[in-house]
């Protein structure tokens, strides 16, 4: 079976562009509001974070498309409109003035002690002092403790740059320990919240996010709408669980094209999508540049990822021959690599975190768009690598079987009874 499914991926690789048509924005906002799975078993450990004794501050960790916003958006929901505040920091964060106006602006909870000055009156230092203190000590309508999500949370570090304000995230982090108020904070940036919340107490616990289960990926498909012979479906959900590693935003991308080409080819699709503009290009496109604009060295770090996209695992001598670096210099700039996750080091030999942001990089850091015959290319090349990480199909124990009665002699019809 699966060999029968390589060979038609093999061959279907040509016809990827016809059989994946290009997807709306419509259809991709439908996509990442309908394809996420729930994902209950992270929301139970938050619950559980916060009916702790003390409660404890649960802190997502994942990766650019690994469903942390939607699962903050799902908790607000479970929580009650009017009993929570969701602020995704990325999205508002500007200056500490303006960040704090539009937090006071959003908020439920009545703002507590002396008016705060308007505006034009406040400085950065004072803006984020009223921002800690109405974290810390704001309070319910009813004079119960406040809920507060905070999305992408480290973005609050920019703020070190603004007069008086030297290191905010400590401050932050002190405010969110002290306070008796309930937190979830969120972040794709893995190291940087291990360095920060590892050494702040016990109250702080880090969750990862996992991947996609195989049977979360079937559900995503089902409820995209895929039709696929039933023989084939546990086959097509084992592959595009390989082909997007269980990442939910590359499963919805996916998946969604799959739905638009009546099932199609998992391949041609995924190579379809990583064409300029397609889902699965600015997918890619923006863990790459979140990421490098949060770190340093961006020039240099995007001639590593270069070099690593070309051929990985590689050590740190490879790597500073190759960029015509010194080993030192090459060593800061894989650490600020590191630093922002792009990048993994196993045994003194790095390589990409996410694989297929790799052959994102491969096709769209050259002079010229790739053309059709380089996305069939890389997304054959993708797939025959990613083929062995597929999961087992599940073994299916056969029901027992019923003990079989002893047949019933028959009666000679030649014999005749009376009474």
């Amino acid at each position: 079976m699966a060999g029968r499914m390589q060979r038609d991926f093999r061959r279907g690789l040509s016809r990827a562009s016809a059989r994946s048509r290009p997807l709306s924005a419509a259809t991709q906002r439908f996509a990442k509001a309908h394809v996420s799975p729930e994902r209950p078993a992270v929301e139970r450990k938050v619950l559980d974070a916060w009916s702790a004794a003390p409660p404890r501050i649960p802190v997502l960790v994942g990766g650019c498309g690994s469903g942390r916003s939607t699962l903050l958006l799902r908790l607000a929901d479970r929580v009650g409109s009017g009993r929570c505040l969701y602020v995704d920091v990325e999205r508002a964060a500007s200056t500490p003035e303006a960040f704090w106006t539009t937090v006071e602006a959003a908020t439920p909870y009545a703002a507590a002690g002396e008016p705060t000055p308007g505006p034009g009156g406040r400085s950065a230092r004072t803006a984020f002092d009223s921002l800690l203190a109405h974290f810390e000590h704001v309070r319910g309508h009813d004079g119960g403790i406040a809920t507060f999500l905070l999305d992408e949370v480290l973005e609050l570090r920019a703020f070190g740059s603004f007069p008086g304000l030297r290191d905010p995230l400590p401050e932050l982090v002190r405010a969110l320990e002290r306070s008796a108020n309930r937190f979830v904070l969120s972040t794709r940036f893995a190291t940087r919240a291990e360095r920060l919340f590892r050494g702040q107490g016990a109250r702080f616990l880090l969750i990862d996010v996992p991947p996609l289960s195989v049977k979360e990926v079937a559900a995503a498909l089902v409820g995209a709408g895929v039709n696929r012979d039933r023989t084939e479906y546990g086959e097509l959900t084992r592959l595009v669980h390989a082909l997007t590693s269980g990442r939910p935003a590359y499963v919805a991308v996916l998946a969604t094209a799959l739905a638009a080409s009546g099932g199609g080819d998992p391949v041609a699709a995924l190579a379809a999508q990583l064409a300029g503009g397609e889902g699965l290009y600015q997918t890619c496109r923006l863990s790459y540049e979140v990421r490098l604009g949060r770190a340093r060295g961006h020039g240099s770090l995007k001639a590593i990822l270069q070099v690593l996209a070309a051929e990985e695992p590689l050590t740190l001598t490879a790597i500073a021959r190759r960029l015509g670096r010194t080993a030192g210099s090459t060593r800061d700039y894989l650490s600020w690599l590191k630093d922002v996750d792009l990048i993994r080091v196993e045994r003194k030999r790095y390589s990409f975190r996410d694989p297929l942001l790799r052959a994102w990089v491969r096709l769209h850091t050259r002079p010229a768009p790739p053309r059709k015959t380089d996305l069939e290319r890389e997304g054959h090349e993708y797939a025959v690598a990613r083929l062995p990480y597929m999961e087992p199909a599940p073994v299916v124990p056969e029901p027992p079987r019923r003990p079989r009665r002893p047949p019933v002699p028959a009666r000679p019809r030649n014999i005749i009874e009376i009474d």
